[in-house]
């Protein structure tokens, strides 16, 4: 996912754990989606195949050996990851290096605006195949030594994913705390069980060259070389997660991890499994169970639904993070945030996009019913982010100067393997690959929406709002009633007066002695040092602006900032927990009369409004210290 899981991440208290230890922790955060793979996607690639021949499975292990050297160990580990924005990775932070936000309508930069929404609502469509293809595939196991249990395959799997988003409310301090010792124990198992195959086939190894799967593939049908192709993307669905999350863990624990232990382990794996068939062809019903000795299939079965677990936990905490920066950078509105933890920032759980997830993930168990046919859903979404990624890195990679040539060579050789993979999925849409797709243009749909109405909404609320000097006018020769003591009131724009102030001014004929103008900005910076959070700026007639600067990556603490905006000598005599905060709540009607956007949408867009979590609430103001200013825009 995007950014896998703020929530089992180390603490951001500025000391970095040493790599070892941070590599560590990394292998349950970002490796848990890679890691599981095997449990389903070797096996998806020989039933794809049709046969299992000594040529298909040599050429089917050497494909799958050569897609996680080039994509995952080149293009991630070594090229991807350098295109950081301040130690921070993933699509959003890619959008903010090139400065989509601020682009000109109908510019091309604006454009690549749009294929970066599609790229992150990509994710949530992976968000919801990943655990439901990962629980299964272990939970299937059981058919092996009980083909009775078939049955209760589908609903072992939904109460353990039940389980599993019961428990988000609670936080995953704990669970993070084990997420690294678990899969590093699931990885020393990967690689023996593939040395135990390997040993009965050594001549498995002669796949380590690339003329097998190239003589393979083109050999084949090309229906089938594709649909093996297809298939055997399966192994590195997951990568992503290295480069999203980079700011979490640092590019040194994150490649000593992969080139450690996880690519090890996962090629001996595969090989292994690939041993297994060659040495018995019956082995294809499962060669990831059969790989272990027979009285070792109930606890693999046991560990491999741990293991999927904590690859599901590390997908759903990184769609909450994925969607905590889609709403800072403007993209969703604001949704509920609860921090589960008081020590630690990162660990956050939004309901709405919980249970979203669940509906989703579940009602996939559901229609897909096992790992086979969910493989024809998985892929297509994960392909596509990834050719979005290289597109977008090498536009990052010129304009930080890079020889242009270089770039098209690099990235246009990762970009045409990925398309290559791209077209091989979409021979699965029909079987399920509509899925991810649906959902991910869902998803870019309401973005798209979001965005275009909030544009529409401020347009007229800029066109309504009182210059500055005519306030203060205003004040002085009217002459409300001041109230001792300071206000605040939260505003989206960064000059004029707020239209809840000037509503109040006007009806209530009150004004307390010290009024600040409270706006949060978010920056195309992952965080922003505290020495840099506030800027003041004098309006007059006791008012005072307030601009609170946060990165992408953070939530926004307008009580912190105010308490660092109150050590100000000029406004060293307001107490923040005794400041009044009015905030706004605005009806927006949809009228058709504003040009940009149809009158459905409008509507569409003013529910969404309608349902935002208010200013006061998002950004942690007690409830009590909030009044609530009505007001109607009409778009």
């Amino acid at each position: 996912m995007e950014t896998i899981a703020e929530s089992a991440a180390p603490p951001r208290n500025g000391i970095r754990p040493l790599p070892a230890a941070a590599a560590l922790t990394a292998l349950g955060v970002v490796y848990g989606d890679i890691g599981t793979s095997a449990l389903y996607g070797f096996k998806q690639a020989a039933d794809a195949a049709g046969n299992v021949s000594p040529q298909t499975v040599m050429g089917i292990v050497s494909v799958i050996f050569w897609a996680l050297l080039l994509i995952v160990s080149f293009k991630y580990a070594i090229l991807i990851m350098r295109a950081d924005n301040r130690g921070e990775g993933g699509i959003v932070a890619l959008l903010a290096l090139l400065d989509v936000r601020r682009a000109p309508h109908g510019s091309w930069r604006a454009s690549l605006m749009i294929v970066g929404l599609i790229g992150a609502a990509l994710l949530y469509g992976d968000g919801v195949i990943t655990p439901a293809i990962s629980v299964l595939s272990a939970v299937e196991g059981l058919k092996l030594d009980a083909p009775r249990l078939a049955p209760a395959v589908v609903p072992i799997s939904i109460a353990i994913l039940i389980g599993l988003f019961l428990v988000q409310r609670k936080g995953t301090a704990f669970i993070g705390n084990i997420f690294g010792p678990v899969m590093l124990v699931w990885f020393l198992t990967l690689a023996v069980l593939g040395l135990r195959g390997i040993i009965g086939a050594p001549s498995i190894l002669g796949a380590l060259s690339p003329h097998y799967a190239l003589m393979y593939l083109a050999q084949s049908p090309p229906g089938i070389g594709f649909a093996v192709l297809g298939a055997a993307f399966l192994t590195v669905t997951g990568a992503e997660a290295m480069y999203a999350d980079m700011g979490h863990f640092g590019s040194l624990p994150i490649r000593l991890g992969w080139f450690g232990v996880v690519f090890p382990a996962l090629a001996l794996n595969y090989f292994g499994q690939g041993a297994l068939l060659l040495a018995d062809s019956h082995a294809i019903k499962n060669p990831f169970y059969l790989l272990a000795p027979g009285w070792a299939h109930y606890p693999m079965v046991a560990f491999a639904t741990v293991a999927t677990i904590i690859a599901s936990q590390a997908i759903i905490s990184g769609a909450y993070s994925l969607t905590q920066q889609a709403i800072q950078l403007g993209f969703l509105p604001r949704l509920r945030v609860l921090h589960t933890a008081s020590q630690e920032k990162g660990q956050i759980y939004m309901p709405l996009v919980n249970w979203l997830l669940a509906a989703g993930t579940l009602g996939a168990v559901l229609v897909f019913g096992s790992s086979d046919a969910l493989g024809g859903a998985y892929g297509i979404a994960v392909s596509l982010l990834m050719a979005v990624t290289t597109g977008l890195a090498a536009l990052v990679a010129l304009q930080w100067g890079y020889n242009p040539v270089l770039v098209a060579a690099v990235n246009g050789f990762f970009l045409i393997i990925e398309l290559v993979f791209v077209a091989a999925n979409a021979t699965k849409l029909i079987e399920g690959g509509w899925f991810p797709l649906l959902m991910a243009f869902v998803v870019a749909f309401l973005m798209l929406t979001w965005r275009t109405g909030y544009a529409l909404l401020e347009q007229q609320r800029s066109r309504m709002r009182q210059r500055e000097d005519e306030f203060t006018d205003w004040v002085v020769e009217s002459r409300p009633i001041r109230l001792p003591g300071a206000a605040a009131i939260f505003t989206a724009a960064a000059s004029g007066i707020p239209l809840a102030l000037t509503h109040h001014l006007k009806h209530n004929r009150v004004l307390h002695e010290r009024m600040l103008l409270v706006s949060a900005t978010t920056t195309d910076a992952p965080r922003v040092d505290p020495a840099d959070r506030v800027e003041l700026v004098p309006v007059g007639a006791g008012i005072m602006r307030v601009i609170l600067y946060f990165g992408f990556m953070e939530h926004p603490d307008i009580m912190g900032g105010l308490k660092l905006t109150c050590r100000d000598p000029a406004l060293s005599d307001i107490d923040p927990e005794r400041i009044t905060f009015y905030s706004r709540r605005i009806m927006v009607i949809p009228s058709g009369k504003v040009p940009g956007m149809a009158v459905w949408r409008q509507r569409l867009f003013a529910a969404m409004h309608l349902n935002a979590n208010l200013p006061a609430a998002y950004y942690g103001v007690p409830a009590a210290q909030v009044v609530e200013v009505g007001l109607e825009v009409e778009i």
